[in-house]
């Protein structure tokens, strides 16, 4: 008889996480998810966009003063403009060329993608998801495309991280986080989407009601139009990584956008810099729609909570009317000064139960607005 064990990394454990989001072995599990992830689909890129040192003294200054780098949490930051690395710095235990989960920063392949579709025609920000999707259950039946963007839907989905028994957690059986228990079959991503309730929809908070969900969604619908892995090839070729792009496979083999990248800051910052560059890419054709990410900038949305001043959600990204960007679990930001071009990466990992904490994320974005936005 063979003898075997559930894998510790993926088994659900204390509080309703898998052994690699315990908060004790947390900061080793944001270092190494790509590893760690059921699966996962890597991409490098054909060319290599270089970044070259270069010294900006009063960046440096910014930098010191932000104490960025001085919290407990921190792992990597990183600064740059169109070629310039202006700025790299880790932990100890940690590099800047080394992959970290980046979390739902992830979600904005999704804003490139639909984009897209939106400028090719083949979606309309009006259409209804029950028509675009006939097999999605009453979490968006009734919803438009432009209210999933922008996180403007409400349902019985949960992203309270703080909820061990919250949707969210759940989720992360579709999109390869972690295994469900007692061997039971993985639920693939379109199981776990159809199968989301809701009744009214209508969104009465007067915040973005941001749900994970709603990007995987935006996946399937994705995916009912083009080759989603293509694209991500796509996008990777567009960015010019030197490393590699980790992204977490569901059971259903589509790239799980909503929180499964693994990129170095290094990298990101070459995401960030092609979102800066309006999708002009390194190699191959321009990716996203220029006039759907200028879209965002202006126009008028939810803001995201009462603690996150004037960051809004538009068209799947996040912004305070100058910057587009996105936060991820556990400390993740990406910043991109959309005037100027200037990005700033900004990886950490939360210890805490929850392994969020909106106060720490409100001042972190604070920081770097005065690093890159000054």
């Amino acid at each position: 008889m063979l003898h075997s064990h559930p894998n510790p990394d993926l088994t659900v454990g204390a509080d309703n996480k898998q052994g690699w989001n315990q908060p004790a072995a947390r900061r080793h599990g944001f270092h190494n998810a790509h590893l760690l992830f059921r699966r996962t689909m890597t991409v490098r890129s054909r060319r290599v966009l270089d970044l070259t040192p270069a010294d900006d003294p009063a960046l440096t200054a910014r930098v010191a003063d932000s104490g960025l780098t001085t919290l407990p949490p921190f792992s990597a930051l990183v600064v740059a403009q169109g070629n310039a690395l202006l700025h790299a710095s880790a932990a100890p235990d940690f590099a800047p060329n080394r992959p970290h989960s980046v979390q739902s920063i992830s979600k904005m392949h999704i804003h490139l993608i639909i984009g897209e579709l939106l400028a090719a025609g083949r979606l309309a920000l009006s259409d209804r998801i029950g028509t675009l999707l006939p097999w999605i259950g009453t979490a968006y039946d009734r919803a438009t495309l432009q209210d999933v963007l922008d996180m403007n839907v409400e349902n019985d989905f949960s992203e309270d991280y703080a909820d061990p028994f919250a949707g969210c957690y759940a989720e992360e059986q579709a999109i390869a986080f972690r295994l469900p228990p007692d061997d039971q079959p993985e639920p693939t991503l379109h199981d776990f989407v159809a199968s989301l309730t809701g009744s009214d929809l209508t969104n009465r908070t007067g915040y973005a009601q941001y749900k994970s969900a709603n990007t995987d969604l935006l996946t399937l619908l994705a995916a009912a139009h083009v080759n989603l892995p293509a694209r991500l090839e796509a996008i990777t070729d567009a960015a010019g990584y030197e490393g590699a792009i980790h992204m977490a496979l569901t059971p259903d083999l589509h790239p799980a956008f909503s929180g499964g990248g693994c990129l170095s800051a290094l990298d990101l910052a070459r995401f960030g810099l092609l979102l800066a560059r309006r999708g002009q890419a390194v190699f191959g054709p321009t990716v996203g729609s220029a006039a759907f990410t200028d879209a965002a900038l202006t126009r008028p949305t939810l803001k995201l909570g009462p603690k996150r001043g004037a960051v809004r959600y538009a068209n799947h990204v996040m912004t305070n009317g100058r910057w587009i960007g996105h936060g991820g679990y556990g400390g993740q930001f990406l910043m991109v000064d959309m005037q100027t071009g200037r990005v700033a990466v900004f990886f950490s990992v939360l210890e805490n139960d929850s392994g969020y904490d909106t106060d720490y994320m409100a001042d972190v974005v604070a920081r770097m607005e005065r690093v890159i936005c000054t």
